[in-house]
């Protein structure tokens, strides 16, 4: 840890801005994986679930699983369900309608980990860039016998920027790719699902009893 705090001392002023977007980075994905990992639910299990429940006609057990799961996938078949004793087009609009509210909350924010790595690395790189400037204009007006400990200052402060820089952007993007993967697997997950229970609604219409579903819907 100290040696940590060392090099980010040597890194001079270009460590500020990568570690503001390292704590950013951090913060997104903390936040999404929590998220994210919370909205996931095992889609089988799910759906035999959900086929169990059409078949024998017991809409109202259906909807109270799909309220006691509490996730992206189980809100928007809910909506549908609770739409059943309406015709087939409704029950599609209502899960639709579900669905529009749900993806971008799915999808917010992780791809702002890319910028973040981006920014990460540039940040690096302008320190970088800084710091051999100002190595190389110290040299220039010192005396001989305090060159080459400028110049090695100098040289230090860029190459810890890029280190950190590098470390920062890293960081980012492996969450990046983590995080995006989980996102596009629970979409996968609701677009496979949802196109399920409706065909298992469409094609067993005569065995639901839509005295399960509440009237306010």
């Amino acid at each position: 840890m100290a040696t940590l705090a060392h090099h980010f001392e040597e890194g001079g002023w270009g460590m500020y801005p990568i570690l503001f977007w390292q704590i950013i980075a951090i913060g997104i994905i903390i936040e999404r994986a929590i998220y994210l990992y919370r909205s996931s639910i095992n889609r089988d299990v799910f759906l035999a679930t959900m086929q169990k429940c059409i078949l024998s006609g017991d809409i109202g057990r259906a909807i109270k699983l799909c309220s006691a799961a509490n996730a992206p996938l189980a809100r928007i078949v809910k909506a549908g369900l609770m739409k059943v004793n309406r015709p087939d087009h409704e029950v599609q609009a209502a899960m639709d309608e579900a669905a529009l509210r749900e993806n971008p909350r799915i999808e917010q924010r992780t791809g702002y980990l890319a910028l973040l790595a981006n920014l990460a690395m540039l940040s690096g790189l302008l320190g970088t860039v800084t710091g051999l400037i100002a190595a190389f204009g110290a040299v220039a007006n010192a005396d001989a016998a305090s060159r080459a400990t400028m110049l090695a200052a100098g040289i230090s402060e860029a190459m810890n920027c890029t280190a950190f820089g590098l470390l920062a952007a890293i960081i980012a993007l492996i969450g990046f790719a983590v995080l995006n993967g989980k996102t596009q697997s629970i979409m996968d997950d609701i677009n496979g699902a949802t196109v399920q229970v409706m065909n298992l609604v469409v094609n067993n219409r005569s065995k639901i009893d839509v005295s399960g579903v509440p009237q306010a819907a």
